[in-house]
């Protein structure tokens, strides 16, 4: 039997195994997602394409060890592909409440690097019109990149498949051979100049919560915002002018935001960077991101426009530098931590650029489930994205954060924050930013919240006569009117609402007893429980009956 061949991993992949081998930050290492497709499924077809995809590329066939003698995380590509699996819940009867610890297992149960395939996949029957995928890949050989084109490559396979033909893929290149990583002379300038840019900025930031235990959980939560067409044109437009990308924009709207929040001016602020700047790198399925630090300050004279400037440049500067890796620059800036993540900085920007509603094929539409539980890396986490909707361009703030935290309205205040911050670089960019403080409004003074939504009537009914206790419906409002109000009263008060919250209470006093209701928070998931148990979901004493 010939012997495999063995490669040694990258300073990235070796810093991973390294998290990978704390019990606490494993499942923190898995890249998860889960598609609800609606509309006919060929069940078959599709998991064969599953199979098929995954047993295409060589990084998903990886085993990982250490070999003590060279002192270095190396692996080999013989190992066998992951398999695809299928449960039809719907015909075995397995309730909601099951289904979603099985997905629950399937996205957070972590991976033997050593003798495990380091992906594994399932798809779920779950009616006449809804499948599920679960698609699970180690951290290690996979990034947000290879998900898109993983993805796309089972669509191709299955859509193929349909129509009877055999897709055209081309052969996928082995990751070793489009890996070039610099001498160590090389790197250690490359540190120093990093270290010199970024030194003398504080590695921690004044978050906008307190963490209610000591116990570090990495359990965490989403919450998003989003900005209506015409604030985003706005916001979008300056950004232009002054060569910013939607990216850039987010690091000026989030140091803003945090400024404005605390006594901090000088942020260090992480961030992910694809890593194929080589051409052969850019269709192959792999770990090539590299985590990336940038540097953006602001004084009391910073007006909106400076500030993307200085976003800008401290962007550039990094995009420069991302190949220096980010352990040897915490070693020279932090070198006191006492945990392995993060690094240097609590808090994370990334543009969030994924499909969210992939096309399984004509007919088929498909949704990204939110995960839970949701495992954080970052204490804060923040997502920028621009989405085409029919009305227009919208901006999304979204974040992930910890559950643990001592106050949950700190939260939506935190996106208001982030929002108003938005709005008022849209509306005056050339005004100072720390001379615009955020006006909180007190959302437990019932007579501000009064205040609030009766302004917000006021202003979507075109009208100064607003009755407390009367319907927006009986006051002139109709249903394409609500969701302007709803759109507008979530942006001014940072709450989450819903249609169907404003539509049930309908009048102002209503509504301003729903803005003094508490965000809600998801709770931490129990533990999932091994894969075999929520596979094997009966217990004994059900079984028996």
């Amino acid at each position: 039997m010939e012997e495999p061949s063995w490669y040694p991993a990258t300073r990235m992949q070796q810093g991973l195994w390294v998290l990978d081998r704390d019990e606490l930050l494993k499942p923190t290492q898995l890249v998860p997602s889960v598609i609800e497709f609606t509309g006919p499924v060929d069940h078959p077809v599709l998991v064969d394409a599953v199979r098929r995809a995954l047993g295409r590329h060589p990084s998903l066939r990886a085993r990982f060890r250490l070999d003590v003698k060279r002192r270095r995380v190396e692996y080999s590509t013989h190992g066998a592909p992951a398999d695809a699996g299928f449960l039809d819940a719907a015909a075995e009867g397995w309730t909601a409440a099951e289904v979603d610890r099985l997905v629950s297992a399937l996205c957070s149960t972590p991976f033997d690097l050593a003798t495990e395939a380091p992906a594994r996949a399932e798809v779920i029957r779950l009616d006449t019109e809804r499948t599920l995928l679960v698609l699970t890949s180690h951290h290690i050989v996979f990034d947000g990149l290879s998900r898109t084109m993983l993805l796309e490559e089972i669509f191709t396979l299955y859509r193929a498949a349909l129509a009877g033909v055999e897709p055209e893929l081309s052969s996928p290149p082995h990751p070793a051979s489009v890996v070039a990583e610099p001498s160590e002379e090389e790197t250690a300038a490359q540190v120093q100049e990093v270290v010199e840019r970024l030194r003398g900025a504080p590695t921690g930031v004044h978050l906008p919560f307190v963490r209610a235990s000591e116990e570090t959980s990495l359990v965490g939560a989403s919450a998003a915002t989003r900005l209506d067409p015409g604030t985003t044109a706005k916001v979008l437009a300056v950004a232009a002018q002054e060569g910013c990308t939607t990216f850039m924009l987010g690091v000026a709207l989030l140091a803003a935001a945090l400024a404005r929040g605390s006594t901090q001016r000088d942020f260090l602020i992480a961030f992910a960077w694809p890593g194929r700047d080589r051409p052969e790198a850019a269709d192959v399925i792999g770990m090539f991101i590299t985590t990336v630090v940038l540097r953006v300050s602001l004084d009391g004279s910073t007006t909106w426009r400076e500030l993307l400037r200085n976003a800008r440049t401290g962007s550039m500067e990094a995009f420069m530098d991302s190949d220096v890796p980010l352990d040897a620059i915490s070693a020279e800036l932090n070198p006191k931590r006492n945990a392995l993540w993060p690094p240097l900085t609590p808090v994370l920007l990334n543009l969030d650029d994924a499909p969210h509603t992939p096309e399984l094929a004509p007919g088929t539409t498909g949704r990204l489930r939110p995960l839970d539980p949701l495992y954080i890396k970052y204490d804060l986490a923040v997502f920028v994205r621009v989405e085409e909707s029919t009305e227009g361009r919208r901006l999304e703030l979204s974040l992930d954060h910890p559950v643990d935290i001592t106050d949950p309205s700190a939260v939506p205040a935190f996106l208001s924050d982030l929002r108003r911050s938005a709005v008022d670089l849209a509306t005056s960019p050339e005004e100072p930013v720390l001379e615009q403080p955020v006006h909180a409004i007190d959302l437990d003074d019932p007579a501000e919240r009064l205040d609030l939504v009766r302004s917000i009537w006021q202003e979507v009914l075109e009208t100064d006569e607003v009755d407390d206790d009367v319907s927006f419906f009986e006051s002139g409002g109709d249903s394409l009117l609500l969701v302007v109000l709803v759109e507008k009263l979530s942006q001014a008060s940072g709450r989450m609402l819903r249609t169907v919250d404003l539509f049930r209470s309908a009048t102002v006093s209503g509504q301003a007893d729903l803005l003094a209701a508490p965000a809600e928070v998801p709770a931490p998931a129990g533990g999932a429980g091994a894969l075999d148990a929520a596979r094997h979901r009966r217990t004994a004493g059900e079984a028996a009956r």
